[in-house]
């Protein structure tokens, strides 16, 4: 860049340009899409830039744009093209009048990009764990190392329910797959290099969205961080969680374990759970307490 800690500011974000790399603050706001204002900030280094293109924007606007390079950024990867534009955090929206300010660092960054094809690794950081974020049928949570699902009476199948809580270590981990909340079906399912069932309800490894459930602020930051722990390039607060022991988890709220019991209680008698299921899983559910 032509100097050091120069700032374009448009709607919603401001990029700050550096030697080797470009920080892009995105504001805090009710006119903000929740996902811009959940990541925060992130420094984006020349070398995971592809392209850049200018284009003419809509209502008297231009739009400046980085296009990531394939690879290089845990959450582009994970949301796999399907961010609305307005949600797409390599835009920056700039009132018409700045058309030629916005050349100019568009030309500057173009001089400086030295590779557009895929990466060998991610070098954009993924966002930090501890995540979690409720789905429709449970409550996801990753410290790093774990990604924990925690079944909802209220929503998780028989088959979910059947099966219990889940604990996935990131080393058992081959992938993630997110499919937007915003279109019908959406999910988070882990992929363990098996075959799962076909129905998101029905698997273990998957927790399923639905309306207000698994918001994309919230599930796709949470698929990218595991996306990047699983391939090794998680960021620095996800490695330092991985060397942390395990912490004793809490005694349940026995007004929960007393519902849960109920319910598979139900199972039984709709002869979805076995006599000798029952019993083991109810003793499970009372060693909580």
């Amino acid at each position: 860049m032509s100097r050091m800690g120069d700032v374009l500011a448009g709607f919603h974000a401001a990029w700050e340009f550096e030697s080797d790399s470009v920080l892009i603050r995105y504001e805090r706001g009710l006119r903000t899409p929740k996902l811009l204002s959940a990541l925060g900030e992130r420094r984006i280094p020349l070398a995971a830039i592809g392209r850049v293109t200018l284009t003419e924007g809509k209502r008297g606007t231009v739009v400046l744009r980085a296009e990531p390079r394939p690879g290089a950024d845990p959450l582009m990867e994970a949301a796999a093209g399907q961010l609305k534009e307005g949600c797409d955090p390599y835009r920056l929206v700039l009132p018409a009048e700045r058309e030629t300010l916005a050349e100019y660092y568009a030309d500057e960054l173009r001089s400086r990009l030295t590779d557009s094809g895929p990466t060998e690794r991610f070098l954009v950081d993924a966002p930090e764990a501890p995540l979690s974020f409720k789905a429709y049928d449970g409550k996801a949570s990753f410290d790093g190392r774990t990604v924990r699902f925690r079944w909802f009476w209220t929503g998780a199948s028989s088959a979910k329910w059947k099966a219990g809580d889940q604990s996935f270590a990131v080393s058992a981990l081959s992938g993630v797959e997110w499919r937007s909340p915003e279109v019908f079906e959406g999910h988070l399912r882990l992929l363990r290099g098996e075959a799962a069932p076909a129905q998101a309800d029905q698997d273990p490894a998957t927790v399923v969205f639905g309306l207000g459930y698994g918001p994309v602020h919230e599930s796709l930051p949470f698929a990218a961080a595991v996306l990047a722990a699983v391939r090794g390039r998680g960021s620095t607060a996800a490695v330092q969680a991985a060397t942390v022991p395990a912490v004793v988890a809490p005694r349940r709220d026995p007004a929960d374990i007393a519902e849960r019991i109920r319910h598979l209680g139900e199972l039984h008698l709709a002869g979805l759970v076995t006599d000798e299921e029952f019993s083991a899983k109810k003793a499970e559910l009372l060693a909580e307490l």
